[in-house]
């Protein structure tokens, strides 16, 4: 059975995302400073080789654990879910050839026929709620797994329900000082979590968590 999991980047104090990083002054990453923070939190992703041809952002980059460690992931996905803010964002911003290549479940209030896109990537807009949307992606995944990408208040639905099997935090030493915070509102019985792998790398320490 497809297991679910989270795979994001965290900022030292817990922020997912800087303060000031919306739709709102999207065009503006000098805005509280959140481009440089963001950038600062998700820079070793982009020296990464697989990340580099994956998203067709050029050739060349690192070769080694961390650039397995992300190979690995993002073959190791079916579906993807995300919140209806994550998807405006990437809406405005990502390539034409999405960067996922799956089915992705966006969560919404807003009805909105599928959007497929280049490379494989269809979007599915749900109105039904959280376990709606996990039931179709189990359904598409087939024997993949399922990666709740976000933002911070959707990965906390799930963690409520609570279906996350694992963790894979990217916790890189920047400080946001404010923002979306990835555990807040998350409720106390949820299921408790233990380390599996620790890999150190020179801007981010990748930890892996899994479900007790």
């Amino acid at each position: 059975m497809s297991k679910v999991f989270v795979n994001i980047g965290l900022s030292l104090d817990g922020y997912m995302a800087p303060e000031g990083m919306s739709l709102d002054h999207w065009d503006d990453p000098e805005y509280l400073g959140w481009g440089m923070k963001w950038g600062s939190m998700m820079a070793w992703i982009l020296k990464q080789q697989y990340f580099r041809e994956h998203l067709h952002v050029g050739t060349g980059g690192e070769v080694g654990p961390v650039n397995d460690l992300l190979r690995s992931t993002s073959e190791r996905i079916g579906a993807n879910i995300m919140g209806k803010r994550m998807f405006e964002q990437g809406e405005i911003s990502w390539p034409e050839e999405a960067p996922f290549r799956t089915p992705v479940y966006v969560l919404t209030h807003d009805e909105r026929d599928p959007w497929e896109r280049p490379g494989g990537t269809t979007f599915h807009f749900i109105t039904e709620g959280p376990e709606h949307a996990l039931k179709l992606a189990r359904q598409s995944a087939g024997d993949k797994d399922i990666r709740i990408s976000g933002g911070a208040n959707v990965i906390q639905q799930y963690l409520n329900l609570d279906v996350v099997e694992e963790l894979e935090i990217a916790l890189a030493p920047v400080l946001f000082f404010g923002g979306r915070r990835l555990f807040e509102n998350v409720r106390p019985a949820i299921s408790r979590f233990a380390i599996a792998h620790v890999l150190d790398g020179p801007d981010a320490t990748h930890l892996k968590y899994v479900r007790q």
